[in-house]
């Protein structure tokens, strides 16, 4: 396999990878929005919607972060990649 070709192939897994992050994202963004009303339970005094706002989608960005460092992490250390820093 040329240099050329593992390059690409890098990138399109990287491109595939922050695709399916970014729909999580946007689900979690924009889903608990779009649902908030059918959310109506109460979760420890508060309407369930206000708590998966104020706690659940700001964890789940932390959880995204921290997947998507670690797959770009082991797809370096796949490739041969090194990075200085």
């Amino acid at each position: 396999m040329s240099a050329d070709e593992a390059a690409r192939r890098r990138w399109r897994t990287r491109r595939r990878i922050s695709e399916a992050l970014l729909a999580v994202w946007f689900g979690v963004t924009f889903g608990v929005a779009y649902f908030a009303r059918e959310l109506n339970g109460h979760f420890l005094g508060w309407p369930f919607s206000f708590w998966v706002a104020a706690q659940g989608a700001p964890i789940m960005y932390l959880v995204l972060v921290v997947l998507y460092a670690r797959l770009m992490g082991r797809l370096d250390d796949a490739s041969g990649v090194v990075q200085d820093d």
